[in-house]
């Protein structure tokens, strides 16, 4: 008996070490260690950046990237791309805004905004499915349009109608301590999340972008599973242009303007792979948290404000270098 413990207790250390092996192979861990290396760092020379009050402020404004990456992650996992999320946020916080100015209730207005969206993805989807277009080009048309009607829509002034006081706090409001909008990116996260890892849906997401041929010969609906992913991807930003006109109750004309860059950065630097058939959605929302995490940390160390855009395209390039040698190493290894 006393031989058979000390073998357990020998084992322990081993399979202990082993289960932290295997965690460095998960991209989410590899991510959310940075931002904890990258997060100390800046306290190291900042007392305020682990304050509660600059912790939520960094969460509130990362949130609406990170509820647009969800969406995003989608559509690059299936080996395509969406430029139009910018412009479908912007145009869903405009349509709401003049649904409001028009008379019309939080419901009803909050539903065109949303319509906005779906109209987005549909127009994305099919064109890419039905016509044929790369997604490139569809979704750089699309982010054109919708630019335009923006600015032809408002004439580049501002639309800031009257809002019932329940609406705002969608954008400006509390659950404790923690922001609606947090909330409410950490409610898609989980669901989709569970969508992509344990739903049939999810599998013929990545078996789409995996090997599209082999997945269609499969009997998977591939363009049925890519139409899905632009309309969540745009109906997932719309509630983000939502959200923020919430926050500011005010659409602006450039609202939006260049955020799927933003977007398309936390995906990649989350793990996903441009390729198609690699990432997830926990790694998107980490990629946009620690994209977050660094922007603070260039206003907290009085850092000039315009080196943030080259910092975060270094951590873009390192990340994805790294996880390609990974995969390198993985595939010579096995």
């Amino acid at each position: 008996m006393s031989g058979q413990k000390s073998a357990t207790a020998e084992q322990t250390p081993q399979r202990l070490w082993h289960g932290l092996a295997q965690l460095r192979h998960v991209r989410e861990v590899n991510v959310l260690l940075a931002m904890l290396i990258v997060g100390a760092l800046i306290s190291l020379y900042t007392p305020y950046f682990l304050t509660t009050n600059n912790l939520m402020g960094v969460f509130r404004a990362f949130s609406l990237t990170a509820i647009m990456s969800i969406g995003m992650v989608m559509v690059i996992i299936t080996g395509g791309i969406d430029l139009s999320v910018g412009s479908a946020m912007g145009l869903a916080s405009l349509v709401t805004a003049l649904c409001f100015d028009a008379g019309f209730g939080t419901s009803t207005s909050i539903a065109a905004g949303v319509g906005v969206g779906v109209t987005f993805g549909l127009a994305n989807g099919l064109l890419i499915t039905a016509v044929g277009l790369p997604p490139f080009i569809a979704t750089l048309g699309t982010l054109s349009i919708g630019r335009g009607m923006m600015y032809m829509i408002t004439h580049g002034v501002p639309v800031t109608p009257d809002t019932p006081e329940a609406f705002s706090v969608l954008g400006q409001g509390y659950v404790g301590p923690v922001p609606v909008p947090v909330v409410i990116m950490l409610a898609l996260m989980v669901v989709f999340a569970l969508v992509m890892r344990r739903t049939r849906f999810g599998r013929h997401v990545y078996a789409t972008g995996g090997n599209e041929h082999a997945a269609r010969l499969s009997g998977v609906k591939t363009d049925r599973v890519k139409l899905a992913v632009y309309v969540l991807s745009s109906t997932i930003a719309s509630l983000a242009g939502i959200i923020g006109f919430s926050r500011y109750l005010s659409a602006e004309p450039a609202s939006g303007f260049g955020s799927e860059l933003d977007v398309i950065a936390a995906a990649a630097i989350g793990g996903a792979s441009l390729a198609g058939g690699v990432g997830s959605v926990t790694g998107a929302v980490i990629g946009a948290a620690l994209v977050g995490v660094i922007a603070n940390g260039v206003v907290l160390l009085n850092i000039n404000t315009y080196a943030q855009q080259a910092i975060t395209g270094g951590v873009i390039l390192i990340a994805v270098s790294l996880d390609v040698l990974r995969s390198k190493l993985t595939g010579g290894n096995g």
